[in-house]
This record gives structure tokens, sequence and C-alpha cells, in this order.
């Protein structure tokens, strides 16, 4: 019997060689139906991009697609600064709880660093094996392979896309580098879109604000409401948290926060900033901007708003010209707050040029109203002077001289009499009217502002610190000067009470001028009040005080401990009459 019957037929060789191109053929096809899924994949991402005018929106797109793209878990934009550094970085990939644990957001350093120095396209099979690695911070989620390219928008480098952990445990091929590239510079081309149709919009809004802002200012409104009204059109313009205005107290070179607009403004309203202690002051000295990543933070930042609120990115700038500083404007988000495009930053410095120039017409329309004021009344005094008072002396001197001619008539002399005093008194009106024609507006008395500034400033010097001070309302207008007199005596009695008794460590002083009330509130956090403690003379004379203006005064503890003391009394207007 054949045993070669039953052995199986060996395929011959153009068989293997057949079986060998389908299976190469197959390979060929599938790449070609990868790159062609990808290539779709990359045309939708860069649709999805350009689909969308809201910087932040597609920014986040552009990581998220980033991120699909390549088959990554993890995925960031880091936006840089003008001064090199990261000032924003968009993740993908990292939940908010991690984000949270990690802290604050690189600065560049490290390999992000090294994109910044290098901008170009950098894959790493093990992240934490290069050189210029720093490794990460605690909490932060384990790393090993990297893929990073630039972003450019026109001749600038915008920021750099950083991609790690592809899936799988692969590493990033040079297919995912070219693929990253193209989407980079698809998100530079709607990134600039994005910015021009968000600079076209801000400059729309600006230009109106301006135009509002001149017209309430030229038509008389009251500059302080324009202020506040300022105040709140930069918040609204910068979509930021806080916006504070601090304006120099007349007679002093302290600032107080006259305007302040966002969630806590009442915290900060109103409050004191000593000469040099804030950043409010230095950039009212310098009538230079300044520009901080985190406020509260900031060594430079000392006193101020900063000091209360955890504050965050912020840039302060003058009202006004370096010749001229008007006034100081901070621009603050909270901590941990997005940044301030440098957009943001020059538009909010353009309108408060403009504000400052609006002012400055309007504070000389006003000048010259109060010149033709002015003017009137001194001839008016002049009028007075020259006509009214003279004949009603020639009045009284005819009739003095009738006087003599009714010695048989006593009853007749006496109305004669009667009358010549009234022209002596109606005289002496007349010259008191004229006086204080003259003098009403020529008066160099200092404000209440200032003086309670320069009290507060005094007791630096006994207490050992300064106290923090609030001041809001119409201090120096709607206060008469028996009020004045008052209210400084008893902030200086309360200060001296609370250096000589209290042994604080902190001291609040608050005035306010509503409609009706003038109050004062001086709280610290001292020993408080013992039980065995009885009236004192110096409370005793501020209860004297407040009662003689149809006020009250009282003394409480202060939580947790400490005292408050309150001094209210009611404001009376004068007459216009």
């Amino acid at each position: 019997m054949d045993q070669s019957a039953n052995l199986p037929e060996e395929p011959s060789a153009p068989q293997f060689r057949l079986d060998a191109l389908l299976e190469d053929l197959q390979e060929q096809v599938q790449r070609v139906r990868g790159t062609q899924n990808r290539v779709h994949t990359l045309l939708e991402a860069v649709l999805a991009i350009g689909s969308d005018l809201d910087l932040d929106v597609v920014l986040r797109q552009i990581v998220e697609s980033a991120v699909q793209l390549v088959d990554c878990r993890y995925g960031a934009l880091g936006v840089l600064g003008d001064e090199g550094g990261i000032k924003q970085f968009i993740t993908v990939g990292i939940d908010e709880e991690t984000i949270a644990r990690i802290g604050n957001y690189p600065r560049g350093e490290g390999i992000l660093g090294l994109l910044i120095r290098e901008p170009h396209a950098l894959r790493l099979p093990v992240l934490n094996e290069h050189p210029d690695s720093v490794g990460f911070p605690p909490g932060h989620p384990p790393m090993t392979t990297f893929l990073g390219t630039p972003v450019q928008v026109r001749d600038k480098i915008f920021g750099n896309l950083y991609l790690t952990e592809k899936h799988g445990g692969a590493e990033f091929d040079a297919e995912d580098e070219a693929v990253l590239r193209t989407l980079g510079a698809a998100a530079g081309v709607a990134i600039d879109n994005a910015r021009l149709y968000d600079d076209a919009r801000r400059r729309e809004r600006w230009l109106a604000a301006s135009s509002d802002l001149t017209r309430t200012l030229l038509s008389g409104t009251d500059p302080v409401e324009v202020l506040h009204t300022f105040t709140a059109t930069v918040r609204e313009l910068s979509d930021a948290d806080l916006v504070t205005l601090a304006v120099p107290v007349t007679g002093t070179t302290d600032l107080v926060i006259e305007s302040a607009e966002g969630p806590d403004a009442e915290l900060v309203r109103g409050l004191a900033l000593p000469d040099g202690t804030s950043l409010a002051a230095k950039v009212f000295t310098s009538g230079e901007r300044i520009v901080s990543a985190s406020l509260s933070e900031d060594p430079r930042t000392g006193t101020g708003s900063a000091s209360v609120l955890e504050l965050g990115p912020a840039f302060v700038i003058p009202l006004g010209t370096p010749e001229r500083v008007r006034g100081v404007l901070q621009v603050a988000n909270r901590q941990g707050g997005t940044v301030f495009p440098d957009a943001t930053v020059e538009m909010i410095a353009g309108f408060a040029g403009h504000a400052a120039l609006a002012l400055e017409i309007a504070e000389h329309r006003r000048d010259a109203e109060q010149l033709l004021v002015l003017n009137d009344r001194d001839r008016i005094a002049r009028d007075l002077h020259d006509l009214a008072i003279q004949r009603l002396f020639a009045g009284g001197l005819s009739l003095q001289s009738v006087l003599n001619r009714l010695s048989d008539r006593p009853e007749v002399a006496e109305r004669v009499q009667r009358v010549v005093d009234d022209l002596d008194d109606t005289i002496k009106v007349v010259r008191s009217t004229i006086y204080a024609l003259r003098e009403s507006d020529r008066s160099g008395a200092t404000g209440l502002r200032a003086r309670l500034v320069t009290e507060v400033g005094r007791a630096a010097e006994t207490l050992g610190f300064t106290p923090s001070l609030r001041m809001s309302g119409l201090l120096d207008t709607d206060v008469s000067d028996e009020q004045r007199e008052h209210v400084v005596a008893v902030l200086r009695e309360a200060l001296s009470n609370a250096a000589r008794h209290a042994h604080a460590t902190a001291v609040e002083v608050t005035a306010e001028a509503t409609a009706t009330t003038l109050r004062l509130r001086v709280a610290d956090n001292g020993r408080g009040i013992g039980p065995d403690v009885t009236r004192r003379s110096g409370l005793g004379n501020i209860s004297t005080r407040a009662e003689h203006l149809g006020g009250s005064c009282a003394l409480t503890s202060n939580q947790p401990n400490g005292t408050v003391l309150e001094w209210t009394v009611p404001l009376h207007h004068d007459d216009p009459a």
C-alpha cells in the first residue's frame, strides 16, 4: 500500500506568496481606514474649535479635541503671559477634587518651561527621565508618556498643548505628533478669531459706557454718584469679582475706598488706606499700573481690600495722568479665579483714562459756574454796601434830626426812635449778610474725613498700630460744624480709652453719614468691660455730647472679646433758603 497517499498536501510556493500579499493588503486597508478615520476626526475637531467665538469655550474645546485625537487620558493648555510664564492653565481629564488637592496651577518650570523656552514639538516615552523634569507636586496623578506642541497665533506663541498617558500604555508616535501640530495650527486661527471678536465686543461696550459717562458728567450729575456708576460699569466690562475706587482724602495723603462693587463690596467700602501702606497708595504716588497674580499673597499689598478679602488675580491702575492722579481703580477676582486677559487690562485702563478726562472737564465746568456764583455774590455785596446801607444810613440820620423837633410830642418821638433802632438793626443784618456772601466759599476749614484720618493716625502712636478706618456718606458736606467738632472729640476719647484701658491689638473705626443719621462706631478686641467697671468720666463726656445733639451712646461687648462703642446723632440739614 502506498503510504504517501495518506500525507497532507503541502501548499505550493505561489500559494504562500498570495496569502502574504493578502495579509499585507489587509493591513494597508486597515491603515488607510485608520488614517481616513483620523483625518475625519481631525477635520471634525477643526470645525468644532472654529464654530464658537467665545474664547474660553474655544480654549477648552482645543484641549478636549487634542485628547480625543491622540487617544490619551490627560490634556492641558498653558496660556502664556507677558512675562513668559503660564498665566492660565486649562485641563481635561483631571477632576475638580484632584485640582484642589494639587493646589496652584504650574507657573512654567521643568518640562513645561522647556517648551516655553524652546517652542517646538516634544515627545517623551518616560516623562520623569528627562533631565529638565522636576517631578510632580503631592496629590498629582502619575504620568509617564508625554507629547507637547506650541500653539501660535500669528507671529506670537499663545501657549502650549500638553498631552500625557496615551491609552493602552503605548508611546506617542510621529503620527500623533503630526496630528497635534495640525490641530495646533488650526487652534491658532480659532483663537485669533475669538480674540478679535471678543476685542470688538469689548470695544463696543467700552465706547457705549464712555459715551454714557461723559453725558452724565456734563449734565451736572453729582460726581460722587457718577463714580459709583463708573465702578459698576468697570465690573461689568471686566467680569470681575470685586472692583474698588479709592480717592484721596482732602487735606491728607491718605486714600479712602469711595466706591466698591461686588458680592462682598460692603466689607471694604469706606475703608481708609494710609499713605504708602497699600498697592493703591503706591499706584497713586507713582501713577503706574501694577498687575498681581495673587493680590492677597502679594508682599507689596500691605493694607487695603486684599487684607480683608481673599483676592487672587488683580490689576491696579491710576485714574488720571501720572502728573495728576485723581484716584486708584482696583479690579480683582477671588483667590483661584481666572487671570485677566491683557486686552481687558488695556481696555479698562483706556476707560479709566477717558473717565478721568471727563471728570476733569466736568470739574472745570463746575469751577466756572462756581466762579460766576462768586462774582454774583461780590456784585450783590457791593450793591448792598454802596446802595442799600448808605440809603438806610441816610434815612436813619434824617429821622434822627427829626427827633430834635418832636420834644413836645413824646409819643411821636418814641415811634420815630423805634424806627431809627430798627434801621440800625437792619444795617447790622445787611452787613452780616455782606460778610457771609464774601466769606462763605473762602473758608479753609478741613473736612471731617481728613480730621478723622488725622485722629486715627495720631492714635497709632499710643496704640502701637494703626486702627482700621471706614468712612461712608457725605461726611464733609452733610455734617454741621458743631457735629463735626463733637464727633472728632468722641473719636479721640474712644481711641484714648482703647489705648489706656483695653490693651487691644486691633481697633476698627466706622464713620457713616446717612440721610438722617451720623454714626460713629469704635470696636476693639481688648479686655472688654469688666463687671466691676463703673461709669468713667470719659464715657460720661461721650454720652453728654450725644445727648446734647439729641442722639444716644451705647457701650456693649464685642465678640469674641473687646468693646464696641456706638455713638449716634441725628443729622440736621441746613435750609437752602
